[in-house]
């Protein structure tokens, strides 16, 4: 259904329609001339009412859009997402000087709608979304739950693709509409079914946690939740029983942890192989170093700084995969005059971390695959400020150090005993490297088939 059509479908609707409208014009005449009081606000295309800047966004891509506009307003401007005013912050310099120089004032975590419905080988070609993200899954299995789940689990399985699906739902053109307009929510498909499969993944959870409640050992700690549940316990044991240590809290960070730690982890490693595939000869050469380096045995965290082209490799993989192509929101603390505009306290910024990954001021070949960009003249692996996959600032990534160490020993585990190739068929050629529509950019459907070494 378009937008169009659900406006209209209702009396009151349209209604409701005319006395935001309303409503809103009244707002704009009594914040403009505070406007011109407090200072020069950042520029932007003007806004329709209640539509905002919509009409001038891809909703699927929404940060492709945003670039565009950066060429034309500058590295901070304003576009209205619905009613909502937001600041877009562009390019590396701008990014970094906010985030890092202005972390306090630029600190505050934004909500958008959505976020708050969230917190209440034989050579046979196969799709690696699965094993993939059933392994990274456990990873935070061990660490929260003190123990995995065997792939077979039904329960588990489901589980994880209700995340993944959730993570595409979220960034549907449906709830960037719901983000604009939160009124819309009881209209929308997509929002009853991410709904739906919180809740289904919030009594897995809390039938898992109740297991481990009956099974606690204050003494022997199995993972997070055994520890938020002996803190819970002492707290209330001393008569403190208004703190964050209760039931829904820990439910909630359990499913943050899982739906932040999986699909991230997971579509990075599969853009890895992906362009492992893609390139060939770039793959004979991580697996030339890394059976130079380490041969046959397990690879350990440690190695990492013997194995300056495949950590470059894996650098280049984030950079260009570029799958959060826009930060979690921020809000402004306090008033601040940034870059000499003003920008008032609550206003919602966007980081936009594309333009910062493939800006052409920073990287030589910003829109290709090469590895070069974190390499010396020598052949030594290089940091560069500009790589911020994990954003910066106070709001940087909790995960990173799990998250970097997880796509290393992945990735050279992988490339150690099996050989990546296209399917039968298929070419390098004719893999396409654009991303799927989502939350996070996932590589297009695929199959790839990978042959064992040994």
């Amino acid at each position: 259904m378009s937008l169009l059509e659900c406006l209209l479908q209702t009396s009151s609707t349209v209604t409701l329609l005319g006395a935001l409208l309303f409503l809103l014009a009244l707002y704009r005449l009594s914040s403009g001339s505070n406007s011109e009081e407090q200072g020069k606000q950042p520029p932007g295309p003007r806004p329709l009412p209640l539509l905002g800047n919509m009409l001038q966004l891809d909703l699927k891509r929404p940060y492709r859009s945003l670039c565009e506009l950066s060429k034309k307003y500058g590295s901070v401007f304003t576009v209205h997402f619905g009613p909502t005013k937001v600041v877009i912050l562009a390019g590396y310099k701008t990014v970094n000087q906010a985030l890092v120089n202005h972390a306090e004032e630029f600190g505050d975590r934004g909500m958008l709608p959505v976020f708050y419905d969230f917190t209440n080988g034989h050579g046979k070609a196969f799709d690696t979304s699965q094993p993939l993200n059933y392994a990274v899954s456990n990873i935070i299995s061990i660490i929260v739950y003190g123990s995995r789940f065997e792939y077979s689990d039904p329960k588990f399985k489901a589980t994880v693709k209700r995340a993944n699906d959730n993570l595409r739902i979220s960034g549907s053109v449906s709830i960037q509409l719901y983000n604009m307009f939160p009124w819309l929510g009881p209209w929308l498909k997509s929002k009853k079914l991410l709904l739906k499969n919180i809740e289904n993944n919030k009594k897995e959870m809390e039938e898992l946690v109740r297991g481990m409640k009956e099974t606690l050992n204050p003494h022997m700690c199995r993972g997070f939740v055994d520890s938020f549940l002996v803190r819970k316990q002492t707290l209330e044991e001393s008569g403190n029983k208004n703190s964050h240590y209760h039931d829904n809290n820990l439910i909630s960070s359990v499913a943050n942890l899982f739906s932040a730690g999986t699909d991230t982890t997971g579509t990075t490693l599969r853009w890895l192989l992906m362009l492992m595939v893609k390139y060939p000869l770039i793959q004979d050469r991580v697996l030339e170093e890394i059976s130079s380096v380490i041969g046959s045995r397990q690879p350990l965290a440690e190695d990492r700084k013997n194995l300056p082209y495949t950590d470059a490799v894996i650098h280049e993989t984030q950079r260009l995969a570029n799958i959060l192509p826009i930060a979690i929101p921020h809000t402004t603390s306090r008033d601040i005059t940034f870059q000499g505009y003003f920008i008032k306290k609550g206003t919602l910024v966007f980081p936009l971390l594309t333009s910062v990954l493939q800006d052409g001021s920073e990287w030589e070949s910003p829109h290709t695959f090469n590895p070069a960009h974190f390499l010396d003249e020598e052949g030594r692996f290089t940091k560069r400020d500009a790589f911020m996959p994990f954003s910066a600032g106070r709001r940087v990534c909790l995960g990173e150090s799990l998250a970097r160490m997880e796509l290393f020993l992945f990735f050279t585990s992988l490339l150690q005993r099996f050989h990546f190739s296209p399917p039968p068929g298929v070419t390098e050629d004719d893999l396409d490297l654009t991303p799927s529509v989502g939350f996070t950019l996932n590589p297009s459907p695929h199959q790839l088939c990978a042959v064992s070494r040994v």
